[in-house]
């Protein structure tokens, strides 16, 4: 694991977590949660499992009483509105988060290496709510852990997503899950472990509140990383 040191107070500084950092963080936040609300709206109507349904006052999108005879439904044509806008936001918003973490180096700073003995320690003490992270300048093994898997999963989401609103026109995205079916089984899949590794995330900063508070400061001052670092080859 490498330690980004705090240094001499003449050299020139940056926020642990910058500005367009934090930004893009908490759109992707609010994206994902208003396409899980709109999403458990949409899948309540058409079910792929008959023994799962999601509670009515957990979704988003629903029409007013007086659209009801209207639209047939009391909200799922409003649920696909919401969740056609965010799924643009959060793509977009997304693209930018990777190409930000790629180019100044931090995902490789951030999140590797990943240790198999760091992520059962981590885990034990998590377990018996002892979880330290006194330096928040480097993720324990589960943050780095959780937030690749998120990643990779709002990567297959955005590719699912693409399969199920024009399985046509993006015919090579549904070939990718084995079809139509597929895609939805992959979409719905991928929505519980967003929602797995939202539940775990807002845990983890409930056991250590500083991480929380940094994401909306910005965190402790660092010195700016090299520029070899930052712009990595």
């Amino acid at each position: 694991m490498s330690h980004i040191h705090a240094p001499p107070a003449s050299s020139g500084r940056t926020r642990l977590h910058p500005l367009p950092l934090r930004l893009m963080h908490w759109i992707n936040a609010l994206a994902m949660i208003a396409l899980i609300g709109s999403g458990w709206k949409i899948y309540n109507d058409q079910p792929l499992f008959a023994a799962i349904s999601f509670p009515g006052d957990w979704t988003l999108g629903g029409f007013p009483e007086t659209a009801y005879k209207l639209h047939g439904d009391a909200g799922f044509g409003g649920a696909l509105l919401w969740h056609f806008s965010a799924m643009w936001v959060l793509a977009f918003n997304f693209i930018a988060y990777l190409t930000y973490g790629v180019a100044t180096g931090r995902f490789r700073r951030m999140l590797l290496p990943i240790r198999i003995s760091d992520i059962l320690q981590t885990i034990r003490e998590t377990l018996r709510f002892k979880l330290a992270h006194d330096d928040l300048t480097m993720y324990n093994a589960v943050q780095k852990m959780l937030y690749i898997g998120v990643i990779t999963l709002i990567i297959v989401q955005i590719l699912a997503g693409l399969a199920l609103w024009k399985p046509v026109q993006f015919s090579w995205a549904a070939a990718l899950f084995g079809g139509f079916d597929g895609a939805r089984l992959a979409h719905f899949l991928g929505m519980m472990g967003i929602c797995l590794f939202l539940g775990i995330h807002v845990l983890l900063a409930l056991l250590v509140p500083r991480t929380l508070l940094a994401m909306v400061t910005g965190g402790p001052a660092l010195h700016r990383a090299p520029a070899a670092e930052r712009n990595p080859t």
